[in-house]
C-alpha cells in the first residue's frame, strides 16, 4: 500500500500564498465594511431617538405653553366681549393683554386665536392696517373662523378703498370649504366689490352662482335684484 505523500500535500496548500493573502484582505475590507455600516445604522438610530424625543418634547412645551396662553386669554376676551377694545388688546394692568399673547404665544392654539381677536379689536377700532396684520396671521382649519377672517380683511381693505385686495380675500373666504350657511354671505360681499370696481361681468357672474348653487339661501332675493339691476345697466350703457 502506497504512502500519502504528505509533503507533496503540504506543498499545494503552499503553492498560492497570494490567494490566501487576498482571501485575509478581502475578509478584513468586509470586516471594516461592517464597521462602517453598523456606525451608520448606529447614527441613524440614535438621530431617530432624538427627533422622537425633540418632538415629544415640544409638543409637551406647546401644550404647556397652550395651557398658560389659555388662562390669560380669559380677562382679555371678557373686555373684549364688554367692548373695552383698549383693555382688551394693551391689558389691563393686571393681565396682558390680545397683542401680548398674540406676540409670545402665536405657536400656540391660544395664542393664534388672540390674532384673530386682537384683528377684529382693531376693526373695530378702525384701525385698519393692524387689523389687517393680526387677521392675516391667524390660520385655522376650523370651517367657520377661517373664511371669517379672510372676509374681515376683506372689509378691511373695503375700508381702506382697495378694491382689488378686498376682492382677493373676498374670494378666498367664498371658496374656503363652501357651504349653503356661510358662502352665499361671502359671495354678496365679493359681487359688491366686484361691482363697485366696475367689474358689472364679474359681479353678474358672482350673483349667478348665488342664484344657481345656493337657490335657499337667505341672499337668494337681494341676488336677483342686484343682478337685474346690473344688467339693465349694461342694457343702456351705463
Amino acid at each position: 500500500m502506497a504512502k500519502k505523500n504528505t509533503a507533496a500535500s503540504g506543498s499545494k496548500l503552499m503553492e498560492k500564498p497570494d490567494t490566501m493573502t487576498a482571501d485575509i484582505s478581502n475578509d478584513s475590507e468586509i470586516v471594516q465594511r461592517l464597521q462602517r455600516n453598523r456606525n451608520i445604522l448606529l447614527g441613524v438610530v440614535i438621530a431617530l431617538v432624538v427627533l422622537v424625543a425633540g418632538w415629544f418634547g415640544y409638543n409637551y412645551y406647546k401644550q404647556t405653553k397652550n395651557q398658560e396662553a389659555q388662562t390669560y386669554m380669559f380677562p382679555a376676551v371678557y373686555h373684549f366681549e364688554a367692548d373695552s377694545l383698549n383693555k382688551a388688546l394693551k391689558g389691563d394692568g393686571i393681565n396682558d393683554g390680545l397683542e401680548t399673547i398674540a406676540d409670545e404665544y402665536g405657536m400656540t392654539d391660544a395664542g393664534n386665536l388672540a390674532q384673530f381677536y386682537a384683528g377684529v379689536a382693531y376693526l373695530k377700532q378702525g384701525k385698519f392696517d393692524n387689523a389687517i396684520n393680526y387677521l392675516k396671521d391667524f390660520k385655522s382649519s376650523d370651517l367657520l373662523v377661517q373664511a371669517r377672517a379672510y372676509a374681515l380683511v376683506g372689509d378691511a381693505y373695503m375700508e381702506k378703498n382697495q378694491l382689488g385686495e378686498a376682492i382677493t380675500y373676498y374670494e378666498k373666504a367664498a371658496n374656503y370649504k363652501p357651504n349653503s350657511f356661510f358662502t352665499p354671505q361671502y359671495l354678496m360681499q365679493l359681487a359688491l366689490a366686484q361691482e363697485l370696481n366696475k367689474n358689472t361681468s364679474a359681479a353678474i357672474d358672482t350673483y349667478n352662482k348665488i342664484i344657481n348653487e345656493y337657490p335657499n339661501a337667505a341672499e337668494i332675493t337681494n341676488a336677483k335684484k342686484y343682478k337685474s339691476k346690473l344688467e339693465g345697466l349694461a342694457g343702456t350703457g351705463k
